[in-house]
């Protein structure tokens, strides 16, 4: 295998799940096991963005507000949102819909796949399962559908899946309002740097990339050996995450140690992800983070990822290098990055020292 053919993994995991198999070799963790989480009081950082953007709320409650998220962002890189202005019924909405996907028949699923028959890779769009690129990479637990959202005209619509019916109508609304909030915490991370509060939105412009991934991870009978994702950064912006409402799996790295993120049904979980850290002259960390499985329960999570186009160059802000504060970051095109990012993802390691200085 030359790393540029992927081939996908022969059976979704939940026909491996659903039949009764344990999990293949391929997924099993090489160091001996998915590791502990912290028992700890240490809690993720809760941020009300309606106290960030309400005119009303008391200056000395938006200016704490304001403290927690710049201490989220400094010390955690992630952190839950409320008061975001999501209807609750359309987040609910949303995480059935991408549950009723997965219910559907295999042969239903596979409408919507860009995996010819012989499991070559035609397209990283559409419903598939982990991508082998390599044969010493470890699979992850999961099976996905993955969609370009944004621009809205390049949207591949022969992967957006017409049943359940409602699915498109549900994922556009709900792209849409998310973006929405995407935009105000890009604001106030901006402002945050003493940055022109559109000084990232200007970058972005009109060919911004979104993707949407809707992540199945099925009960899985070798948790502690198994992940349902791999520890990893994100690539692009930031990244904003509707958790399963019911079950927990996802944990970030804080300080060396695993830390649980609870479940709240309807926050936003956002993450600075590694274009950020770039932009921010490290000054913003982009988190690792991981999602585990669990031997009884299926889990279902929503991720939207944002990222500029794949033709912009990132680097740090001028206004944050100064004598004190040097440079840490090289200019590079997000391709470029991408192009290193993905190889390091799939052995668990950061991209982001490439780009360094």
């Amino acid at each position: 295998m030359d790393g540029r053919t992927p081939v996908s993994a022969v059976r979704r995991v939940q026909e491996l799940a659903v039949n009764g198999f344990d999990p293949p070799a391929a997924y099993i963790v090489k160091d001996g096991g998915t590791g502990p989480v912290a028992d700890t009081l240490l809690s993720v950082p809760v941020i009300d963005l309606s106290i960030l953007t309400s005119s009303s709320t008391c200056s000395k409650e938006k200016k704490e507000e304001v403290e927690k998220l710049r201490s989220a962002l400094v010390s955690w890189g992630l952190f839950q949102v409320v008061g975001h202005g999501i209807p609750t019924k359309l987040l609910d909405d949303v995480r059935e819909v991408g549950k009723e996907f997965f219910d559907l028949s295999m042969e239903e699923k596979k409408r919507v796949s860009g995996v010819s028959e012989d499991g070559t890779v035609d397209d990283l769009e559409g419903y598939g399962a982990d991508n082998i690129f390599t044969i010493d990479h470890v699979l992850d637990w999961a099976d996905r559908l993955y969609l370009l959202v944004k621009p809205q005209d390049q949207r591949k619509l022969k992967y957006w899946p017409q049943k359940p019916n409602n699915f498109r109508e549900l994922l556009h609304e709900y792209s849409t309002k998310s973006s929405m909030v995407a935009e105000i915490i890009v604001k106030k991370i901006a402002e945050l740097l003493g940055l022109e509060e559109n000084h990232f939105i200007s970058l972005y412009g009109d060919q911004a990339i979104e993707y949407a991934r809707f992540n199945y991870y099925p009960p899985c009978s070798q948790p502690d050996l198994v992940y349902g994702i791999k520890a990893h950064t994100d690539g692009g912006g930031i990244t904003m995450l509707l958790q399963d409402k019911e079950v927990e799996g996802l944990q970030v790295l804080k300080d060396g140690q695993w830390i649980k993120v609870p479940i709240l049904p309807h926050a936003l979980v956002v993450n600075i992800a590694d274009q950020m850290e770039i932009m921010s002259n490290g000054i913003f960390k982009s988190p690792m983070h991981r999602a585990v499985t669990n031997s009884e329960k299926e889990r279902m999570s929503l991720v939207i990822f944002y990222s500029l186009h794949y033709n912009d160059e990132i680097e740090p802000a001028a206004a944050l290098i100064n004598e004190t504060t040097p440079r840490l970051f090289r200019k590079v095109t997000v391709r470029d990055y991408l192009s290193v990012f993905y190889p390091n993802y799939l052995k668990g390691e950061r991209a982001i020292g490439w780009a360094k200085v």
